[in-house]
């Protein structure tokens, strides 16, 4: 088996290398550097609490890989579980954390409802008057996406992968295949041909016109996101979990030196962007917007914190927040659209995207519902925990 992967994130990687530990030969084109694109723009956050079982299964496969990382990997990637809490502002909000609860539990997760003032216990300055039910996770947390990325590249080069930066897919010939997931397929790079039995598109914020030039369709579109990092009046501990307030929007989690990465989206409108062009650099007015709604969320973020730094990137999102994951034609499998969950679910999708090529069936988690048609059929899945 003859593999080329598009994409050089986390989730490329991680499938890169699961293919060559079955020993494909695998070669990885990334059009920039390792990670530009986004996986180093992301807060690393590691979570089961979702509300549809296909992505809490995902992260419960992906969380056996990234508790034992290092000693899978040789590299400590700073993963720390603090948990996540969720927080419900209105009633509809508290009955859709508890039938995500359920959906959790069902699945393996250690996920509780709690009541605002329990809730206190993890975040000392919750504001508690604000909320009707909190959700909690001890198994959640995150991790450093450099690390990480690291680590993966590192792994797949040691087991034969071919990674090639500064090297963009430029056109995509698919040879007429049969049912299953091999098909003669050639990649043309700006370096020459490559000849392959499969393409994995898993460009993230670009797969879409990748997919173009395999005459695939994917309703796949970048959004821009951003991250301030913000030195709070009150220093943020690191015991206390990734906290996400689901009615504004809005999120925080400890950083380094009592500080906190502060994020959201806040905004009715969500225009696409070119990711070639995004912004990368912090929208300071949008900044203050994240500030002052984490200050409702806990009191560590009084009237004198400061905004230190921040940054922009691209989700690759879907209409449905659930990515695709298929064999989209014979000769092309399908990873993208992740809608911001890219980096915590990239263990598993790796070694999804290593059956769905080698096997033609996965195992690993029930992926059914992750193909593209899902939306020409009239059925969307509906995560509602989107931070």
């Amino acid at each position: 088996m003859r593999a080329v992967v598009c994409g050089g994130g986390i989730v490329g990687l991680a499938a890169a290398h699961a293919l060559a530990e079955r020993d494909a030969e695998v070669v990885v084109c990334e059009a920039g550097r390792l990670g530009a694109g986004n996986t180093e723009r992301s807060v690393g956050g590691i979570r089961t609490q979702f509300s549809t079982r296909v992505n809490v299964e995902l992260s419960l496969a992906s969380l056996e890989v990234w508790e034992s990382f290092e000693s899978r990997f040789g590299i400590d990637i700073a993963h720390r579980q603090p948990g996540y809490l969720f927080l419900a502002r209105d009633p509809e909000t508290a009955d859709s954390l508890r039938e995500a609860i359920s959906i959790q539990r069902s699945a393996g997760a250690e996920s509780q409802l709690l009541d605002p003032v329990t809730a206190r216990e993890h975040c000392p300055e919750l504001c508690v008057d604000r909320y009707t039910a909190a959700s909690y996770a001890p198994t959640d947390g995150f991790a450093d996406p450099h690390l990480a990325l690291q680590g993966y590249a590192t792994a797949a080069r040691k087991a034969g992968v071919d990674v090639r930066t500064g090297t963009p897919i430029t056109d995509i010939a698919v040879e007429a295949g049969g049912d299953g997931p091999c098909a003669d397929v050639t990649v043309r790079t700006p370096d020459g041909r490559l000849s392959a039995d499969v393409l994995v598109n898993a460009a993230g914020a670009w797969a879409r016109r990748v997919g173009r030039l395999a005459d695939i369709e994917l309703p796949i579109a970048p959004k821009r996101r951003q991250v301030a990092v913000v030195e709070p009046s009150t220093s943020v501990p690191e015991s206390v979990p990734l906290t996400v307030d689901l009615d504004s929007g809005s999120y925080f989690r400890p950083e380094r030196d009592g500080n906190a990465l502060v994020g959201g989206k806040f905004s009715a409108t969500d225009p696409d962007v070119d990711p070639d062009a995004v912004d990368t650099g912090l929208d300071l007015e949008w900044a203050a917007t994240a500030v002052e709604r984490a200050g409702e969320t806990a009191g560590y973020f009084g009237p004198d914190s400061r905004v230190r730094r921040g940054w922009a990137g691209c989700y690759a999102v879907t209409p449905d927040d659930h990515p695709i994951v298929e064999v989209s034609r014979p000769g092309v499998v399908t990873a993208a659209g992740f809608s911001g969950h890219g980096f915590q679910h990239a263990p598993a999708t790796g070694r999804i995207v290593a059956q769905l090529c080698l096997d033609g069936a996965v195992s690993l988690v029930d992926i059914s519902a992750l193909d593209r048609g899902r939306f020409e059929r009239g059925e969307p899945l509906a995560e509602r925990h989107v931070a």
